[in-house]
């Protein structure tokens, strides 16, 4: 042992002091590497839609309801049922709704329901180690849960020992609180670890009280999504971006998220668009929302809608004029107008303009921010700077997330790989630097640090192209045409063409490919991602390359479901192999908690495998680690070096 092995040595001492020690440590992990694999659940494209992801999370994508109908299907009624899945879901909501309906006979409602409950969680909890167990256990109820869950309920020998603690929480008033803590408790264990693979922001109406959850969730990571970008890139200080935020929210009627969520200040803006937007805009402009919130009206949100996306087209040529190396001044339209005509010239033709109404734009310099628009803007970047629960935010999407993850084998990304036609890696230029795959995307990664820790200008840019270039793996288009969406009619004009990875990568050899360049195991590896819906109303399949690419955007946003056909996809990993989880759309926790509706969720199995320990994934890797370190330090304390 060389000077510097023997230094980490005498620090792993000072937590274990003794052989026996050691011994016990290793004992341990030995036995914990021979645990059944966690399961992982994956989601993507949450978009701000909470409700149905909460209710995901809590039923764990219809596992926990799976779970009752096995061990309860022949002691107990299919309503019983329901009610039990519905109270392990709501404890709180539901437990009062039953307290009205059980009031003459509570405490036996409470006794039989305490057993029930402690019996799933037995089961639930049977894959992990008693410590770890423990440790998820509330501390109000540590002893208490830890002895239930960990002997025979049934045993004549202990009977009498188990009715009196189920009597004393009863007696004492606990059975409430302790039917909480349990319920909850099982919605923790049923899922070990969950990946959000992208775009929690944009569209529905919650993605910061999604966040708020996410925070408080044991065990995550986050793969960036183009619309996270966004707003990591807004909150960054990005003008463009900041502006094309406030202009999808005012389009899916969600601005009180800026205003109530997050207290960013939006009288400049409103007050701005009430005196300049006189005339009334296209239907283009209109909000996808008729009304909202302090009786704002739809017109109104159109109007705020066009004149963000005015200033962002203003504020979106500075970035492009300023970085030749973005390749993106095909995006540069103000200037191609005729504003007398009320035509644009594109290419070698002219089109009609859907709306010829530019009150801000001064056609010697269309690219130049008005007076007022100047005001705007500022205003604006330093209410998103001031919004602490903001920072807060993106502070966790930074401590949580990457572009990319490799985990247990698996690519997850949001977006793509970026690939040229000839179904090549593309190799991208910036900062002098040629960059391809994994070197390219791990440059994004530290890029977007810099935006945020070192507050870098260029990086800041950056930060935009990420949301709309067409080297982006998480934008994966040629060109984001919302010009074209607003003002022309012509289709064609309008198409935003997917990156050639979506092709290609159905091939399984390109598959095999790709996790080579990011040092994966061609055979056992899989690419997963979202960002594109998933049509499986018109026969598309989430399931590509023969199992290698799984794209798992089911469209759980309310925008999306009509093209989806379906309401969303948890793919599940766990011991087993891989299921995949279609969902149906979601009513509410309302009725779900009233009439015990459930979120139903088709099951397809993906692949089969030979059951997995935990030996076999990350973890257990680490914990091999440790093990050799272990026994390089009961080397050490048998021979002496160390005392």
């Amino acid at each position: 042992m060389d000077n510097q092995e023997i230094k980490y040595l005498e620090l792993l001492s000072e937590k274990f002091q003794t052989i026996q020690d050691v011994c016990t440590e290793i004992i341990k992990l030995k036995a914990i590497q021979n645990l059944p694999k966690g399961t992982e659940h994956f989601l993507s494209d949450l978009h701000g839609e909470y409700e149905s992801f909460f209710h995901i999370l809590k039923n764990a994508s219809g596992v926990i309801k799976a779970k009752i109908d096995e061990i309860f299907g022949y002691s107990m009624t299919n309503s019983e049922r329901r009610k039990l899945a519905t109270l392990v879901y709501y404890p709180e909501e539901k437990i009062k709704l039953i307290k009205e309906e059980n009031k003459n006979n509570l405490n036996e409602f409470y006794k039989i329901t305490l057993f029930r409950l402690i019996k799933l969680c037995k089961v639930v909890a049977s894959k992990y180690s008693r410590s770890k167990v423990r440790k998820a256990i509330p501390k109000d109820y540590e002893y208490i849960i830890d002895e239930l869950l960990n002997d025979n309920l049934e045993s004549k020998d202990k009977e009498t020992y188990y009715q009196q603690i189920i009597n004393s929480i009863i007696k004492l008033g606990r059975a409430e609180s302790f039917i909480i803590e349990i319920s909850n408790l099982i919605q923790k264990l049923a899922i070990d670890h969950l990946h959000i693979i992208g775009d929690i922001y944009d569209r529905g109406p919650g993605p910061n009280i999604i966040i708020d959850k996410l925070m408080k969730y044991h065990s995550i990571d986050i793969e960036w999504g183009n619309h996270d970008i966004l707003w990591m890139g807004a909150v960054c200080g990005n003008p463009a971006c900041i502006m094309n935020v406030v202009r999808i929210c005012a389009r899916y009627g969600n601005l009180f998220i800026l205003e109530d969520g997050y207290g960013i200040n939006l009288r400049t803006i409103t007050d701005f668009v009430k005196e300049t937007y006189k005339e009334n805009v296209s239907d283009s402009f209109y909000s996808y929302a008729e009304e909202l919130k302090k009786d704002i009206s739809s017109e109104l949100m159109g109007k705020i809608e066009k004149a963000s996306a005015i200033i962002q087209f203003k504020l979106e040529a500075e970035i492009i004029k300023k970085h030749p190396e973005y390749e993106m001044e095909d995006r540069l339209l103000l200037d191609k107008i005729d504003y007398k005509s009320g035509t644009i010239e594109i290419g070698k033709n002219k089109y009609k303009l859907k709306d010829k109404y530019f009150p801000t734009i001064n056609p010697k310099k269309p690219f130049e921010l008005s007076s007022k628009e100047k005001e705007v803007v500022e205003k604006l970047i330093k209410s998103f700077k001031n919004s602490e629960k903001l920072q807060k935010h993106i502070n966790f999407l930074y401590n949580k997330g990457s572009i990319y993850k490799i985990y247990n084998q698996n690519l997850l990304i949001h977006g793509c790989v970026p690939m040229d036609e000839y179904g090549q890696l593309i190799v991208a230029n910036f900062d002098g630097k040629y960059l391809r795959g994994k070197e390219f995307l791990d440059y994004i990664d530290n890029t977007a640090r810099k935006a945020f820790y070192d507050k870098e200008e260029n990086a800041i840019d950056f930060m935009w192209y990420l949301w709309c270039g067409k080297y982006s793996p998480i934008f994966c288009k040629d060109a984001m045409k919302t010009f074209e969406r607003y003002f022309l009619d012509d289709k064609n004009l309008k198409k935003e063409i997917k990156n050639p990875f979506y092709s290609f990568a159905q091939d399984e050899e390109i598959c095999k490919k790709i996790l080579k360049e990011f040092n994966i195991n061609e055979e056992e590896g899989r690419i997963i991602v979202g960002h594109v819906p998933v049509k499986l109303k018109d026969g598309d399949s989430p399931i590509k390359a023969n199992g290698k690419l799984l794209i798992i955007d089911g469209g759980l946003s309310k925008a999306y479901q009509k093209t989806t056909g379906i309401a969303g996809y948890t793919l599940i990993y766990n011991s087993y192999g891989l299921v995949l989880a279609e969902h149906e759309p979601f009513t509410s926790t309302e009725d779900a908690i009233k009439n015990e509706t459930d979120l139903h969720s088709t099951k397809q199995i993906v692949e089969k495998i030979e059951r997995k320990r935990i030996a076999d994934t990350d973890i257990g890797k680490e914990l091999e680690g440790q093990i050799k370190d272990l026994n390089k330090l009961l080397e050490a304390y048998k021979t002496g070096k160390i005392k």
